[in-house]
This record gives structure tokens, C-alpha cells and sequence, in this order.
């Protein structure tokens, strides 16, 4: 019998607990049902919200609790946290004391996926790791699954998985935070302070990022940012392999001169990748890393030709009347800001701004002074972003020509950008802060955006 047989079997009768109804859980929650459990789905959401999805699962037999008491006496054999919830809150802990099982579909899935697992995390280039190393490995001829926190929940592919078969999975770390299991491959971009506003300090938020290769073992490969202080210390910590990228010092795969070397060997030159930016030049040499052994040269040139980028991530949206209009609404943090910046040889009209989620901002006004020519605000982070350019300037007096506007809607900030642009310019939807205050996520904001600007006249 597999493990996925014998998951299968184990959740029959069994009274589970979902917590989170939202696009990773859905499939779960029909997979437990489907294979005979007593399944209690539980959401902060109102049901009005959520009706269409809350009668296709009471359709199946699925009990609902909707809206803020939906932790209100939390219990089940077993409970599947979504990765946004900590592990430690008093209900989940309660409900563990009582003989609970808690767990999520990311650690249920290292345990029954039969197959070779390469996963990323990191602070910033994660998603577009990912996804190079998914088409590399596609393009070399390897079945592959891309999932984790992008594409498909994977736990209910797992059957249709063999041992000769490829799993490529990006992992945040609240995916991370509670993992016993690390993968064969293991990839960390980088490290810089983010998301304190769910982990207790920065501490806490790097022991989450490496649990992604704490559990590796005599043979597994680590990759790691040679140039990256934390990463750079976690790769002397290593249970298996380390592979070392660097764009400043000679390393397993590193930057010399405008190639990109593995070793003495040559494989790609910056020039030919078609995403913009040298911290895509870091991506590159982490997936570069990650496929060592497994993936020929040839495949990893005709991906940079072809591989445009990641949705949200730097994405050309139009060019209107000479002006280059930028969506990279996935910058939720100052470093992925500062990075976006450093893109672009000209001065950009940066419109910025959003939920804090309690990290420092005091960098970001440097780079604002250097890389910004008007600076459009909007959202929670507006005053701290403007703090962060003021102490730049009553510091160096650098950025006190910057014209700094504030915005109420995604509208005006579009419109106020438009009015100041000239032929030439760059418009850019950088935000360095999450979307939470005015949207479900980072892609309902960028599709906004995209819309305003699609539709401008």
C-alpha cells in the first residue's frame, strides 16, 4: 500500500477539521469528504461572502462555521491549519491538548508524495525561482508538478505521482513554520526582515525560513545566496550538499563579468535574459544551482529567451503616449521595492503604499532619493514611506527635489502618475507593502492596476 492508500484510509470516519475555505483549501476539503470524513470546514469569512462555495460543500455533506467566533470551540481528530494561522494560537493549542492532530496539506503531502521534491523559499525571488527551475526541469523532459504556495494544491495529485516524477514547490514560511520534513533539493534566495507582523520577531521568521533544509540528509543539496549574511550562515549548517550562488565572489555558480559561470564553465549570458534586473540575474543562478546535474546548458539558455516573467513581478502593461507603465504589485516589502527601482536606468514615477506588516522602512528612503522622480502615496504605509524619505533628505539632502503626492484611490494615484509622466518615463506599481488594507491579496491589486491603466485614454 502507498502512503497516499494509507492517507487515505486513516481519514475515513474520522472527524476533521478545516480551518480556511479559501483557493489552497477547496480541494482539500472535497478530497477529506470524498474519502469518507466527517468533515467541519471553519472561516473567518461571512457565509453571504462565500455562499456559492458554502453550498457546493454542504452539498457534500460538509458542516460550515463562518465569521469571527469560527474558532469558537475547535476541535477533530484531526485539524488542517491553513498556513496563515500560527501554529500556537490558545484554540489550536486547547484543541492539541485534547488529543488533536494539527497539521496542514504541505506536511500531510511531504508525507505521502512519492516523488523528488525541489522547493524554494525566501524574502524576495521565490515565485520566479520556482517557476525557472519548473520550466527547466519541463523543458528537459522531466514530468514535473508545480505547487505550494503558486499553482495547484498538491496532497490531491499525490496518487498520480511516481518516484521518477518531479515536485517543484515554493514554500513561505508560514508553510515552513511547523515542517518535520525537508525536501531533496532545497533553495533559499535570500533573507531580510518580513513579515513581523505574524511572526514574533525576525528570529522567529528565519528559524521558519530553515526548517526548509533542517531535516535534510547525507546526500541532499542545499542552495543558498553566498552574498546573503543570513543565507550565508545557514549554509554552513547544512546536513547535505551546499551549493553557493554569488555576484560578488567566485562560487558554485557565480557572476564573472556579465556570465553567469557554474564552476569554470560558462552557461548564460546576463544579456540573454529576457526578465529585467540583476536580482533576476540571482534567480537565475539559484535555479542554475538547483538543476545541477539534471539540466543541460541548451535548456537553460532557451529558457532565458523565452521566459518573460511572472505575472505581477516587473510586468510591462502598456506603453501609452512614450510612458512604460510597470506592474509589480507583488513588492510587499521594502527590499522587493528597492529592487524593483534599481531596474530601471531612468527615474521612475513609483507609486507605493499599503498595510504595514511591521518592518523597518528606513532603507527604502535612500533608494527613493536615488531612483525616484515623483512619488505618488496611498494606504497605511503612506506616512511612514514619506518619514522614510524625509530622514534621507534632512540627512544627505538627497530627494528634496522629489515631488511626493498623496492618493485616496488606486484611480487618482493612477491618474496623478499620468499627469506628471512625459515620453520616456516609467510609471511603477511598487508598493513595499502588503494589499491587505484595501485588497484580497497582491494580485487583486495588481489586476486593478492593470485595468485603470488598460483603460486610460
Amino acid at each position: 500500500m502507498t502512503e497516499i492508500e494509507k492517507f487515505k484510509e486513516s481519514v475515513k470516519d474520522k472527524n476533521i477539521t478545516v480551518l480556511g475555505i479559501g483557493i489552497s483549501n477547496l480541494p482539500l476539503i472535497k478530497y477529506l469528504a470524498a474519502h469518507g470524513a466527517n468533515v467541519t470546514a471553519r472561516d473567518k469569512s461571512r457565509r453571504k461572502d462565500m455562499a456559492e462555495t458554502a453550498d457546493e460543500l454542504e452539498a457534500l455533506g460538509v458542516k460550515l462555521i463562518f465569521g469571527d467566533g469560527y474558532l469558537k470551540g475547535l476541535s477533530g481528530d484531526i485539524i488542517f491549519k491553513t498556513p496563515g494561522i500560527r501554529y500556537d494560537i490558545p484554540e489550536l493549542l486547547r484543541a492539541k491538548a485534547e488529543g488533536s492532530v494539527v497539521t496542514s496539506e504541505m506536511e500531510v503531502f511531504f508525507d505521502v508524495c512519492p516523488s523528488h521534491i525541489i522547493a524554494v523559499t525566501g524574502s524576495d525571488g521565490k515565485t520566479t525561482t520556482t517557476t525557472l527551475i519548473h520550466k527547466m526541469m519541463t523543458k528537459a523532459g522531466y514530468k514535473t508538478w508545480l505547487g505550494g504556495n503558486i499553482g495547484n494544491p498538491l496532497l490531491t495529485d499525490a496518487e498520480k505521482m511516481t518516484a521518477d516524477d518531479w515536485v517543484i514547490l515554493e514554500l513561505s514560511s508560514f508553510q515552513l513554520h511547523t515542517m518535520r520534513k525537508s525536501p531533496e533539493r532545497a533553495v533559499i534566495t535570500n533573507i531580510s526582515p518580513n513579515h513581523l507582523d505574524k511572526h514574533k520577531d525576525y528570529q522567529e521568521y528565519i528559524d521558519a525560513k530553515k526548517n526548509i533544509m533542517l531535516y535534510q540528509k547525507s546526500g541532499n543539496i542545499l542552495v543558498v545566496n553566498a552574498d546573503n549574511e543570513v543565507t550565508a550562515k545557514i549554509g554552513g549548517e547544512a546536513r547535505g550538499a551546499v551549493k553557493y550562488f554569488s555576484r560578488k565572489e567566485k562560487a558554485d555558480v557565480y557572476l564573472d563579468g556579465d556570465i553567469i559561470k557554474r564552476g569554470n564553465v560558462a552557461v548564460l549570458n546576463i544579456n540573454d535574459i529576457k526578465i529585467p534586473g540583476m536580482h533576476n540575474v540571482e534567480n537565475y543562478m539559484a535555479a542554475i544551482a538547483a538543476v545541477s546535474g539534471l539540466v543541460s546548458d541548451d535548456v537553460i539558455f532557451e529558457t532565458s529567451k523565452t521566459f518573460g516573467g511572472v505575472e505581477h513581478r516587473i510586468e510591462l502593461v502598456r506603453i501609452l503616449d512614450g510612458v512604460r507603465y510597470y506592474n509589480s504589485s507583488i513588492d510587499s516589502s521594502p527590499n522587493r521595492t528597492i529592487n524593483a527601482l534599481r531596474v530601471f536606468p531612468e527615474k521612475v514615477i513609483l507609486i507605493a503604499g499599503g498595510m504595514d506588516k511591521g518592518i523597518p522602512y528606513t532603507a527604502l528612503g535612500p533608494a527613493i532619493a536615488e531612483y525616484v522622480k515623483t512619488l505618488v502615496l496611498i494606504g497605511e504605509t503612506s506616512d511612514v514611506i514619506e518619514k522614510a524619505l524625509k530622514q534621507e533628505i534632512n540627512s544627505t539632502g538627497r530627494g528634496k527635489n522629489i515631488e511626493v503626492i498623496r492618493a485616496s484611490t488606486y484611480e487618482s494615484a493612477v491618474n496623478a502618475a499620468r499627469s506628471r509622466a512625459v515620453s520616456g518615463d516609467v510609471v511603477l506599481l511598487s508598493p513595499a507593502s502588503t494589499s491587505f488594507d484595501m485588497f484580497k491579496n497582491f494580485e487583486e491589486r495588481g489586476n486593478v492596476f492593470k485595468k485603470i491603466v488598460n483603460e486610460l485614454r
